[in-house]
């Protein structure tokens, strides 16, 4: 391979929370969870591969920093199984198999802020890999799978279930897409910023003392869960979004109880996300029907599920509740150039107080996407060496 291979891979929200692990060395999951994967237009990770005898070790950039393969298992196992795939597909003894890869990544968004970073970073990482070795046909979630948990989900678009399985290798484990995000068209993802610096607990190892210390994870593990996912994808498949929204707000809520039930617990959520879930509810409260809905990963940033038909009317009311010093060009981003927010004042209030300014960071509007795709601008010269900025 003489030419570098590009690909973005999105970022994936899950409505139904991946919590805990069975295995993890493998990571397998204790339980199955569901999520919308966003527009890469908005939010992606990039990635450029190059490999061939030229290049002199393995190597990976990310967001301009080199990083350690060695000590960095998953990375070195994301490698691993690429390369037994090469093997397998292509021979033992092939050249392809023996080239070191250098691989140059950067997300258009903050690393390690709770918005689903690591997902899309390795789900990139290895669509870009296959692509680069012919290897797209392959069950690639499962790979990502073993790079981060949830990136096995970025692998398709729209709706995905990542289900658990139950074989102790993990040959189960693995994601499919539900619908595509053509389904549901109208879906509008708003995520609010609300604090985008590297969090204080890790997923991994808020997960890790979830499973040692927490009693209501097992109960969401063998009840709550199970049930929950089987109702949303029905949900999901006749497009009621009162039912969705409500099983994702209940799952997003438990989750965090989860994490309260950790000892010692580990604390994502902000003043400022309490006051998105205060006000989501309140809004629903006031039109009489549930129109909008919450969701937190681990960190205090908010997701919200709205479809199109009221984001205007929700989007007034959210830029009153939690104003900003910034102009809205900085403020308001993503698909919103037709939303008519500047004049806001002319939508009646339903006389929510606003909060202090500038609480957020940013608004951004996005849509259901595809999942990952190749591009054509590379972060990698032809000989290997890094793109200047």
């Amino acid at each position: 391979m003489n030419k570098v291979v590009t690909c973005v891979a999105p970022v994936n929200i899950a409505t139904i929370k991946y919590w805990g692990k069975r295995d993890e060395h493998l990571i397998l999951p204790l339980n199955d969870s569901v999520s919308l994967t966003l527009d890469c237009d908005q939010m992606h990770a990039k990635t450029s591969v190059i490999a061939g005898p030229f290049i002199d070790e393995d190597s990976v950039w990310l967001n301009g920093q080199i990083m350690s393969i060695e000590t960095n298992e998953r990375l070195k196992k994301c490698f691993h199984l690429i390369r037994n795939l090469i093997k397998i597909r292509k021979g033992e003894n092939s050249q392809e198999a023996k080239w070191n890869i250098r691989v140059c990544s950067e997300n258009n968004f903050p690393t390690a802020a709770g918005l689903a970073s690591s997902a899309a970073g390795y789900a990139c990482l290895v669509y870009t890999l296959a692509n680069a070795f012919g290897l797209v046909d392959e069950d690639l979630p499962s790979i990502a799978r073993q790079g981060s948990g949830s990136a096995c989900r970025s692998i398709y678009g729209g709706f995905v279930h990542w289900k658990a399985g139950i074989d102790d290798l993990g040959s189960d484990s693995t994601a499919i897409q539900i619908a595509a995000d053509t389904h549901w068209p109208e879906m509008r993802i708003i995520i609010l910023v609300v604090n985008d610096s590297q969090k204080k607990t890790s997923s991994t190892v808020g997960m890790k003392q979830a499973v040692e210390t927490s009693e209501l994870l097992k109960y969401r593990v063998q009840k709550c869960v199970p049930e929950r996912t089987k109702e949303i994808i029905q949900a999901i498949t006749v497009k009621n979004f009162e039912k969705f929204a409500e099983i994702t707000m209940r799952d997003s809520n438990q989750f965090h109880a989860v994490c309260l039930d950790t000892y010692p617990p580990c604390v994502y959520l902000n003043q400022v996300s309490h006051d998105i879930i205060s006000f989501v509810h309140d809004y629903n409260e006031a039109v009489g029907q549930i129109k909008v809905s919450y969701t937190f990963d681990a960190g205090p940033n908010a997701f919200l599920f709205i479809q199109q038909n009221d984001l205007n009317l929700f989007m007034s009311e959210l830029v009153n509740v939690f104003p900003s010093e910034q102009p809205n060009s900085s403020y308001l981003r993503g698909i919103i150039s037709t939303l008519p927010y500047e004049v806001c004042d002319s939508v009646k209030p339903f006389g929510f107080k606003p909060k202090d300014k500038d609480l957020l960071k940013y608004i951004m509007v996005t849509k259901l996407g595809s999942g990952p795709r190749c591009v054509n601008d590379h972060l990698l010269n032809d000989d290997g060496t890094l793109k200047s900025k």
